[in-house]
């Protein structure tokens, strides 16, 4: 299957110069996710964990669009600003993917985009 960019309801363009949502071969790639509240231009408020939960549920909003679920991401890449929140993370992660979770890399960053301490990349399979 050739490279598509679903065009669905809920899924409204980027602003910058990138989709959100790409599907090759039987895998769904998802853009960058940070801890931001929908419609909004930056992390929420509160530290690690309330980035953390608002970054995984971006990730759950766009897997659903596409019709997928948290138990078909196949790979993660975590970025982190501060890996002493890696404990922090964890704990919040597990809730997302209690049971087979996927491949991950975690990784520590200098900076992120709009000040945003955690980030995630997201493969997962049709």
């Amino acid at each position: 299957m050739p490279k598509s960019v679903p065009d669905l309801p809920g899924l409204e363009p980027a602003s910058l110069p990138f989709s959100k949502v790409v599907e090759a071969n039987g895998f769904v790639f998802l853009a960058g996710q940070i801890g931001d509240a929908p419609g909004s231009n930056g992390p929420v408020p509160g530290g690690i964990e309330p980035e953390t939960r608002a970054m995984l549920d971006n990730v759950g909003r766009l897997l659903k669009v596409v019709g997928l679920d948290y138990r078909d991401v196949v790979k993660c890449t975590v970025y982190l600003v501060d890996m002493d929140d890696f404990a922090a993370m964890n704990a919040i992660y597990r809730e997302y993917f209690p049971s087979e979770p996927p491949a991950r890399a975690t990784v520590a960053v200098s900076r992120l985009a709009v000040g945003a301490r955690i980030e995630i990349e997201v493969m997962a399979a049709r």
